[in-house]
């Protein structure tokens, strides 16, 4: 259970504008303690909240209320029955992690929402959500079977297919008494709802009540929860419908010079029979541009300058059948005035990566730097499709009266484009704006005929807009629905039935009163505005929380699936604090420090967080702050030194190494600085890395090696093996050191120093290794490095700890080794003659890739590398962090989470390798957890590029 402010602070937020703090939180181990729970909070007559991934958008897993979190613990199938194509599960387990557990099926459940990685199915259920193809597997409540489900008072139903024999069937009096009055008002206002629901395919809102009219709804007293946003009972168990995985998909990605041409053409479209018609607009392509992850994909799919896209799917059994369908659309342009305008994509990997800045569609739309942000409250109006064109150009006129913009995107097909106006909630105007903008799209799509709420659901933002929608009979029709099967009004009260108004600010997540402190901060956040605007980017749409192997982030959160360490929990966490919600000095506090304490530095958020939170800068700007109230540890203090007593420790390696050889002193170690006993630290040595200035010939290419502090003081095996490739290439080679002027020692990236906060310290390092290299730097020369952390160090944080022109320049030119070999050979410079050693490595090797190679998407360039090498291929382990993540590994508090994280993917991979395969890594804690946890040594790429040296 979990009632103390920070946890109920990181429980007040979901994907929406709202922000509420509820009474507490329980993460239920198993469906016992909801039921407990459940019968606790009602004899108190404390609201319930369900809630799943927390990645709602209108508000509907935020209330005063207690919160069960399911999302953890009750995340598992059921019953799987292949024959008939049902499955049972339970409500925490996520679409993905469904859909992967089916695959050796052959069949899938359809409701593809675009937030797969982190959905889970109660919430989906409960929202009613849809996806890209809805055109053709339809809504969750066409994809639902039954449910069982827990009332208020903690008795559990089974709410399913009616039998034909009801008031004769042999039911339980208390599913009767509940299944009795409903069907009964659907009997007796199937006229009210034939002429008050919309005939479109998205209409979400309200109750699915027409499931209750006899002979016309579906008489599956499931489908009336489906979509209920968990007002009305707590679902346990859903039996879903599956399908086949279709085996043939291609796509077509249309191309258009203007937004009103997509919107009509999409009508058109849709007569080939596709299994998707998806928008992309032109912000959303700039905005995905900017993006890293995204780039490369972007510049492959998009032909010029179009203002809109149409991704349009075929999918099926037939795969030439998809074909034609594809030259039927391409032929279909042509008709319609748009020749040469479509992108073909038949093979699946490419496919794959448009369909993911799909999905991420909001997120990338959310990346938008200041206080204005595209926000959602009208986003989900659904309109036939020969009304589209129109009813999109008008709602356009509409932003602009109100001075701002929109961006478009999604599900053409079905008429429900996410339309999202640039608003700034934090000023009372943007409250204004959004309620006059929120009336008058409304008023349109009654005209239209349409559904102002088509795939997200109602929750705060929409509710209220029920009554002029459907009228006062049918508000009153969903009251009594609510009345029936929820009399005490105890689950997710303000929802769908007495719902607050949706501009009320006090609900906002930015309040009336919503200030930052100013801070003076150790890192640049010019760029965002400040640290609180880097912050505030953090829109809680959850991508930090997928599970599986796709990626790095976020490696704590997959070993402890808590809120409060996953990348969105420490954001909220970080803005209530910085913004006085969390009480005085909640920055320096040791929740905030607790909050931290899991986040290994990985850099996966900055990559593939489509908004780009950056987690690991954000630690080291609180370490930073909390380090000059408070100062450091022992432990922190002795990693972050590293680089300034390694060069005179050498001189003592076998006393200092007597610590993993005598009995007891691990121990001492442990108790006094926090460093784990169940773990040996790395071997000291007097033959430390001590260079010559140059190598190589002298009318060689140039290159500079950067000597990091953990290859020259304990593997310069290493750098002598850099040293004895390039040179071997032709090249001559400079080491660069720092001279007398940087006072005599080594130099260093500042690595350590930022590990525990000490971000003066950090720029003083820095600051000398800049000078060091400019000179090389300013004649043009590549910047090589082997240790990852040190190296892009040079590429990253440097800019930010010591902004300028010269950091620039350095960062521009700072390489890892691999990644100078794969672009010299690429461009045909490199003669690198491979294949003559004795111990060369032949056969497969299995590459393990440090967190921040991933981060700054180097991994290719370290397999075109390893590529050089004949007879070799090369198997990458997809895992997300080894767990070791510098000196995380060594703390007695963590070294229980390291191991996790190493065995989730990495140590089961090297253990599963044939004994002759080489095992790469060229991150040396990567190397230290790989030899700890399974007891084979890893090496760096270098070691097997010299030993294949002839």
């Amino acid at each position: 259970m979990l009632f103390d402010g920070a946890s109920r602070g990181r429980y007040s937020t979901d994907a929406s504008i709202y922000q509420i703090e509820p009474i507490g939180v329980v993460v239920p181990h198993d469906e016992a303690d909801v039921v407990r729970a459940i019968q606790i909070a009602g004899d108190e007559g404390i609201p319930i909240l369900a809630r799943g991934g927390g990645t709602s958008q209108c508000g509907q897993t935020v209330a005063e209320a207690l919160v069960l979190d399911v999302s953890k613990n009750l995340a598992g199938v059921i019953a799987l029955d292949v024959e008939n194509r049902r499955v049972t599960v339970q409500p925490g387990l996520v679409l993905d992690q469904l859909n992967a557990y089916l695959r050796p099926h052959g069949l899938y459940f359809p409701v593809d929402v675009s937030t797969s990685s982190r959905a889970t199915i109660g919430g989906m259920t409960g929202n009613n959500s849809c996806g890209a193809r809805s055109i053709r597997y339809g809504r969750m409540v066409e994809n639902v079977h039954a449910i069982d489900a827990l009332l208020a008072d903690g008795e559990k139903l089974h709410f399913g297919p009616l039998p034909g024999d009801f008031q004769a069937g042999d039911i339980s009096p208390r599913f009767r008494d509940v299944a009795t009055p409903l069907l009964d008002l659907g009997r007796r206002e199937a006229a009210e709802i034939a002429a008050r629901f919309p005939d479109v395919q998205r209409r979400v809102g309200g109750y699915n009540i027409d499931a209750l009219v006899p002979g016309v709804g579906s008489e599956n007293l499931a489908h009336l929860l489906v979509g209920s946003e968990g007002t009305l009972a707590f679902s346990t168990a859903i039996e879903l419908k599956l399908a086949p995985i279709p085996p043939n998909k291609v796509l077509g990605i249309c191309h258009f010079p203007d937004f009103y041409a997509a919107m009509d053409a999409t009508r058109h479209i849709v007569t080939l029979g596709p299994a998707a018609v998806e928008l992309v607009d032109r912000t959303m392509i700039d905005l995905a541009r900017e993006i890293e992850i995204f780039r490369p994909t972007i510049e492959r799919f998009v032909d010029g300058q179009p203002a809109a896209l149409l991704l349009v799917e075929f999918a099926g059994e037939d795969g030439a059948e998809q074909l034609r369908k594809l030259a039927q659309l391409v032929e279909l342009m042509g008709d319609l005035g748009f020749p040469g305008a479509v992108v073909e994509a038949t093979d699946p990997g490419f496919q794959r990566d448009v369909w993911e800045v799909r999905k991420s569609g909001l997120n990338i739309m959310m990346s938008m730097k200041g206080d204005g942000k595209p926000i959602s409250f009208i986003e989900d109006c659904a309109v036939r499709l020969e009304d589209l064109a129109e009813y999109t150009d008008r709602l356009t006129r509409v932003f602009t009266r109100h001075g701002t913009t929109g961006t478009w995107y999604a599900h053409a097909s079905v008429g429900c484009l996410h339309v999202r106006p640039v608003v700034n909630l934090k000023e009372a105007d943007g409250a204004v704006k959004m309620r006059a903008m929120a009336e008058e799209a409304f008023a349109m799509v009654r005209e239209y005929k349409g559904s102002h709420s088509g795939e997200h659901g109602d929750g705060l933002v929409r509710s209220e807009f029920h009554l002029p929608m459907f009228g006062q009979r049918m508000v009153d029709n969903f009251a009594e629905v609510k009345q029936i099967l929820d009399p005490k009004g105890l689950f997710n009260p303000g929802k769908i039935v007495d719902p607050p108004k949706m501009d009320d600010r006090r609900l906002f997540r930015f309040k009336p009163d919503y200030r930052t402190e100013s801070l003076e901060t150790g890192l640049d956040w010019s760029a965002w505005g400040g640290f609180a605007g880097a912050v505030e980017m953090c829109n809680n749409n959850g991508a930090c929380r997928k599970l599986g192997l796709a990626g790095v982030m976020c490696p704590s959160f997959q070993v402890t699936r808590d809120e409060a360490h996953v990348t969105r929990g420490r954001a909220n966490l970080l803005r209530l604090g910085i913004s006085g919600q969390l009480g005085p000095d909640a920055l320096h506090s040791d929740a905030m420090a607790e909050a931290m304490a899991l986040c290994v530095g990985c850099k996966g958020c900055k990559r593939e967080c489509p908004v780009g939170v950056d987690m690991a800068a954000m630690k080291i700007e609180v370490q930073y702050q909390r380090a000059k109230r408070t100062g450091i540890s022992w432990h922190d203090r002795l990693v972050a030194y590293l680089p300034r007593y390694a060069p005179w420790a050498r001189h003592l390696a076998p006393l200092l190494n007597l610590r993993d050889r005598l009995p007891g002193l691990a121990w001492v170690s442990e108790k006094l600085f926090g460093f784990t006993a169940r773990r040996s630290l790395p071997k000291w040595r007097g033959d430390v890395f001590q260079p010559a200035q140059a190598y190589g010939p002298d009318d060689g290419p140039e290159v500079v090696l950067f000597a990091d502090t953990f290859n020259r003081a304990f593997e310069a095996e290493n750098l002598q093996a850099a040293i004895a490739v390039l040179v071997a290439a032709g090249r001559r080679v400079h080491i660069a050191g720092a001279g007398r002027s940087g006072g005599g020692r080594p130099l260093c990236c500042g690595r350590t120093f930022l590990s525990a906060g000490l971000v003066d310290q950090a720029r003083e390092e820095m600051a000398r290794t800049v000078a060091a290299l400019a000179p090389f730097v300013a004649r043009g020369l590549p910047v090589l490095g082997l240790e990852p952390s040190c190296l892009l160090t040079l590429r990253d944080e440097l800019l930010a700890v010591l902004p300028g022109l010269e950091s620039e320049a350095l960062a521009n030119k700072a390489m890892l080794l691999e990644e100078y070999l794969a672009a010299e050979a690429q461009a045909g410079r490199l003669d690198l003659k491979l294949g003559g050693g004795r111990d060369r490595a032949t056969g497969k090797v299995l590459v393990h890739g440090h967190c921040h190679q991933k981060a700054h998407q180097t991994m290719a360039a370290m397999t075109t590398a390893l590529a050089l090498l004949p007879d070799v291929e090369v198997e990458t382990v997809s895992s997300s962090c080894c767990g070791m993540a510098g000196a995380f590994g060594y703390g007695a508090d963590t070294y229980d989470t390291s191991v996790a994280m190493a065995e989730a993917a990495l140590l089961p991979a090297v253990r599963a390798a044939a004994p002759a395969t080489a095992i790469i890594a060229n991150g040396t804690s990567c190397r230290q957890q790989i030899k700890h946890g399974s007891g084979q040594e890893a090496v760096h790429m270098v070691q097997v590029l010299r030993r294949a040296l002839g």
